[in-house]
């Protein structure tokens, strides 16, 4: 599951700082509110039967009464919190009905978080928090949209709180006629809490407390008017309750444990036990010692027989340790040397591939022969500007060769009609 988005980017002394300061202004008890309402809200789900529809469907395990609170003193687990947060809230939306579709183990917790703040605040809920309050999975703010979106649900739901009706208990009075040999369970019970001791399990009574609280019974009946008092109880019933109060009314008288002669018959005891059992012990301890000191002392010659047998193979050892170390530092001075070379060489592969990037731009721009096509295309755009203008000349040479012809004729008959003689005109 991805959890790590849950971790939010915050220094710590300034957040708790920042907590400690509102938790004050708002008062010592604000600290505990969020356990209250985990609580409620604990009730709420299992009116709406969260067991059957959530925990069974998902496989989860029950949530406990402070399961999102969050405290130093309750264990946490913030990506199951979370997730179980994120399904409970799919869970009551749809309850209150609204469609929001259930997430998913690798969704987004920001904007899982956001889309039911939007729901929450379409149901008119207020939210007056940021949404990374949300991502831990525990605290006041994961508390309170649980529980008001339970709140919702339960609305939808049609369920009302209703007021409690506290029933009227009604005090009977009861007549007991006390005895002088007549022992009630409550006067044992007083009896034995005064003389039981913390490790005794059996039911005791003091015959001194019987005594006087015996005396107490007839000063008190002394001061009763003398009437007789009638039973309206069955036989039957006595009966079954004497037999059930019979084991617990058995009276043991026991020693005092007090009394420093048994302390000292006690201390007797524990010392001749003491003493018996150290004669066994101290016989299988010394057995153990002899055993001991003798497999060290065969450890200690089995050791020295290994340091002289592998004496040679110590010597070796040491003096390729010392070839070792010699080597490491020759080692570590050629790596010095390897390691400014290394730099070197990354410098002058750097400059390389700046030279290259240039060459293959330089090699792409004269290999490129979008400019030659375009020198063509005008080229040819050119020449048949110049067709298109040979033929305009030659039309306008043809209109002036006209024009000059038609003025030459013009002129040509204009000196023929000068040129008539004048006598021939007379004749007439």
């Amino acid at each position: 599951m991805v959890f790590a988005a849950l971790q939010v980017c915050n220094i710590p002394g300034m957040a708790d700082e920042g907590r400690r300061v509102e938790d004050e202004e708002r008062g010592p008890g604000a600290l505990y509110h969020m356990f209250v309402v985990m609580e409620d809200l604990l009730d709420k789900l299992k009116l709406l039967d969260y067991e059957t529809e959530v925990l069974d469907k998902h496989n989860m395990k029950a949530l406990s009464r402070h399961y999102f609170a969050s405290s130093a003193y309750v264990p946490s687990n913030p990506g199951e919190q979370f997730y179980t947060f994120s399904i409970l809230a799919a869970w009551l939306i749809n309850k209150t009905g609204r469609a929001f579709e259930q997430p998913q183990e690798y969704d987004d917790p920001n904007a899982t978080v956001s889309r039911i703040l939007a729901e929450l605040r379409a149901m008119g809920g207020q939210v007056d928090f940021p949404p990374s309050k949300l991502k831990s999975g525990s605290g006041e703010h994961v508390c309170y949209v649980l529980d008001r979106l339970a709140e919702e649900a339960l609305k939808k739901k049609g369920f009302t709180w209703m007021k409690p009706s506290y029933p009227t208990e009604e005090m009977e009075e009861e007549s007991l006629v006390e005895d002088d040999a007549e022992l009630t369970l409550s006067k044992v019970e007083e009896g034995m809490t005064e003389e039981l001791d913390d490790d005794d399990d059996e039911n005791l009574i003091d015959l001194e407390a019987l005594k006087l609280r015996t005396s107490q019974s007839e000063a008190d009946r002394s001061s009763k008017p003398d009437e007789i008092l009638e039973s309206n109880i069955d036989a039957a019933e006595w009966n079954l309750e004497v037999e059930r109060v019979l084991p617990q009314l058995k009276v043991t008288v026991r020693s005092d444990n007090k009394d420093w002669r048994i302390h000292v018959d006690q201390m007797h005891q524990h010392k001749d036990g003491i003493e018996s059992s150290l004669k066994e012990a101290k016989g299988f301890l010394d057995k153990l010692q002899e055993e001991i000191n003798r497999t060290l002392e065969k450890v200690g010659s089995r050791e020295k027989y290994i340091n002289n047998q592998l004496e040679h193979l110590v010597q070796e050892y040491r003096s390729a340790q010392s070839k070792l170390s010699e080597a490491r530092e020759q080692y570590q001075q050629g790596s010095g040397g390897v390691t400014e070379r290394t730099r070197i060489l990354s410098e002058i592969t750097e400059e390389l591939e700046k030279v290259k990037q240039e060459m293959e731009e330089k090699g792409s721009s004269m290999s490129d022969g979008a400019p030659v096509v375009k020198i063509k295309q005008s080229l040819t755009k050119l020449k048949q500007e110049i067709i298109q203008m040979d033929i305009r000349i030659g039309v306008v040479e043809h209109t002036l060769l006209q024009a000059k012809l038609k003025e030459k004729s013009n002129m040509t008959r204009d000196m023929h009609a000068t040129n008539i003689p004048e006598p021939a005109a007379g004749g007439y």
